[in-house]
């Protein structure tokens, strides 16, 4: 890519020889054969990876993919910190490696929901129980009836916060708080679908607050992080591990109307303003529910893999396999969502993909996931019994990347087609059925 196109296109970027900068987890990773599949199969996947990161408009990858439970790919591409499309030609560079801790943004959302999943199971909460029941402070307004299933499913009617919040006000979760009591919902009975970019996870932190008496991170370290033996995988960053922390991007060509609007109405800012938050230590350090989880690929990939057996990881109960099946269980129909204006199809807190092709690529009826600032790419599809997560660090929102973005989803579902009944194993949760 010459200079003028990379400037024009706000890219990164890119050596000739990407073996350089490439990092491969070869004591992780698992032979091809004994996951029943070819090694070309797999590598068809890495370079529909390589091909994204040839577009520029991600500095670092990294991506982690199992099936049958076996770990076929883990491996990182670029540069954790040091190759923006603003950072000079010479100065310091950081390799992006497959232990870089990385912000996972709204993918965050799909393990705080099955948290709360995992309380219902406790019987310490129903989900069908208003948030007033156990916040009563939240009533206001007209928001009496507001259930936490609503919440999950992103049809609370409170898709976003005032226009004139202050970006401070992220990591004040009491001005937040004080702020979500005092909304008025959009509505509140639950009929429309609006994606809840930031506000439903304040909301689902200060129900487990108020239920178990300890924060939501907290709670995420006991049943999630330390079961797992995750090293990361926590709300914002700890402060040793601050620097570690791969840095975002703002990539991809300047946006106009009406996407322009689109992203101000669900994220409060412009994506240049979104990077710069986000890399601000007070944002990294934050505990940010439904959007600022951090950890690497194969963290992610570890958590939906735990999910797709059934709630067990290397021999231990995380949660039991019924909520794994509630968790991922479609509440409503397809339909256009006011806050993206794309159509969506949720269960009470997953992304859910649909036949005959859906989010998750074609007849991904059974996939659940969520998406990370339309990027990064989190989900297990028991059909196909795999697991995957691309994480990285560009936040594009259109531009030459997305049919390459398309191709990967689409590759992934060719290398790895549906499998026969017979042929699944039983830990795998079957998700429900597809829709169109």
């Amino acid at each position: 890519m010459n200079e003028w196109l990379r400037k024009r296109l706000h890219s990164s970027r890119i050596p000739g020889d990407l073996d350089t900068v490439t990092t491969v987890d070869r004591d992780g990773e698992q032979n091809a054969a004994e996951a029943g599949v070819s090694s070309e199969s797999v590598e068809a996947v890495w370079e529909r990876v390589a091909a994204l990161y040839r577009t520029g408009t991600h500095p670092g990858l990294q991506i982690t993919l199992r099936h049958r439970g076996q770990l076929l790919l883990n491996r990182a591409l670029g540069h954790a910190q040091g190759n923006g499309p603003e950072d000079r030609p010479d100065g310091p560079r950081v390799p992006m490696t497959t232990e870089t801790p990385v912000c996972y943004f709204s993918a965050s959302k799909a393990v705080t929901a099955l948290l709360v999943h995992m309380l219902a199971e406790d019987g310490l909460i129903n989900l069908l129980d208003p948030v007033s029941f156990y916040c009563p402070e939240f009533a206001r307004n007209g928001k009496k009836h507001i259930t936490i299933h609503q919440i999950l499913s992103h049809r609370g009617g409170i898709p976003g916060l005032p226009k004139d919040t202050p970006i401070d006000a992220l990591w004040d979760e009491r001005y937040i708080w004080k702020l979500l009591c005092d909304a008025r919902p959009i509505e509140a009975d639950g009929s429309t679908v609006a994606y809840h970019a930031i506000t439903g996870g304040y909301v689902l932190g200060e129900v487990v607050r108020r239920v178990t008496g300890e924060s939501i991170d907290s709670l995420l370290d006991k049943r999630l992080r330390q079961p797992m033996g995750m090293r990361f995988f926590t709300y914002g960053i700890d402060h040793d591990n601050l620097l570690d922390l791969a840095w975002n991007y703002a990539t991809g060509p300047k946006l106009v109307f009406p996407v322009s609007w689109i992203v101000r109405r669900a994220l409060g800012g412009d994506i240049n303003t979104v990077a710069e938050v986000s890399n601000d230590p007070r944002f990294q350090e934050a505990v940010i529910p439904a959007g600022n989880l951090c950890g690497t690929a194969e963290e992610m990939g570890r958590f939906f893999q735990m999910m797709l057996n059934g709630g067990t990881w290397n021999g231990k109960r995380i949660c039991d396999r019924q909520t794994v099946i509630r968790a991922v269980q479609a509440y409503g129909r397809m339909q256009i969502d006011r806050t993206m204006m794309i159509p969506m199809r949720f269960s009470a807190g997953f992304m859910l993909g649909a036949d005959p092709v859906g989010l998750w690529g074609p007849q991904s009826g059974e996939a659940f996931g969520h998406v990370g600032l339309i990027n990064k790419w989190c989900w297990a599809d028991p059909s196909r019994d795999i697991s995957v997560s691309l994480i990285n660090t560009g936040i594009p929102i259109v531009g030459h990347h997305l049919p390459v973005l398309a191709g990967f989803v689409n590759q992934v579902c060719s290398s790895f087609p549906v499998l026969e009944e017979s042929e699944r194993p039983l830990g795998v949760v079957q998700g429900a059925p597809g829709a169109t």
